[in-house]
């Protein structure tokens, strides 16, 4: 029995999640980040991929971005995994697989869902024990959301403009909403939900996706969304 394909709703956001083979690392020092990072860039420019946000962890990276048609997104990742993995295995005199199979993709909700997923992904370090405060962690756009540095590799989502009319209104109210946190429960149910590579949204966002692609989808959570930033 194939493989299901891999949902993927053009325009509309995507969480994606790529871990190393047996949980190995992928990266091994600074000097394969800044390359992981250069090579991401490629991509996503041949592809016309929309970056929203990312972190490099020690054995799997979070990318939220924003695919123009259905093919891209799998070309972008297949052209990213020629270059760097080619290149790491020369560096470090290795030579195999180095991505535990296929990445996982979760479609996600616009309204209500995506800045929880963003804020989920940039604040992975820190869940981790990786990092001190917000800005300690060099390897995510986090740096670039809360005003430290523009991070070229960084194309907003509208979601993130509405927290204010100006950047420094944005940054500000984006930290805010950092340090306030999610309770368990939502936190739970983002991580599950993204870790099995389902649709991140309300049950009507689900329903609309599933007519749109004429695929049987598992439903969004029942109840409220999660607490919207400050003037989202």
């Amino acid at each position: 029995m194939g493989r299901p394909l891999r949902l993927v709703a053009p325009g509309l956001p995507h969480h994606l999640i790529q871990r190393g083979h047996n949980s190995q690392p992928v990266f091994l020092d600074d000097l394969d980040r800044e390359r992981f990072l250069e090579d991401l860039q490629v991509a996503m420019r041949e592809y016309r991929l929309a970056l929203h946000a990312y972190v490099l962890m020690g054995n799997h990276i979070h990318l939220l971005l924003t695919p123009p048609d259905e093919a891209s997104l799998s070309r972008a990742m297949q052209s990213l995994g020629r270059r760097y993995v080619g290149w790491f295995n020369h560096r470090h005199q290795r030579r195999g697989t180095l991505w535990e199979g296929r990445f996982k993709t979760s479609v996600v909700d616009t309204e209500g869902y995506f800045l929880a997923c963003q804020r989920y992904v940039e604040l992975n370090p820190q869940r981790a024990g990786l990092a001190s405060d917000l800005l300690s962690y060099r390897w995510s756009s986090l740096a670039h959301h809360l005003g430290a540095h523009q991070d070229p590799l960084i194309t907003d989502h509208p979601a993130f403009w509405l927290l204010g009319n100006t950047p420094f209104e944005r940054e500000a109210a984006y930290r805010r909403w950092l340090e306030e946190g999610l309770d368990a429960a939502r936190e739970r149910f983002l991580r599950d939900t993204l870790a099995k590579g389902g649709v991140l949204g309300g049950e009507r966002f689900v329903a609309a996706l599933a007519q749109q692609t004429q695929r049987r989808l598992t439903p969004g959570r029942r109840g409220r969304p999660p607490k919207p930033a400050s003037g989202a």
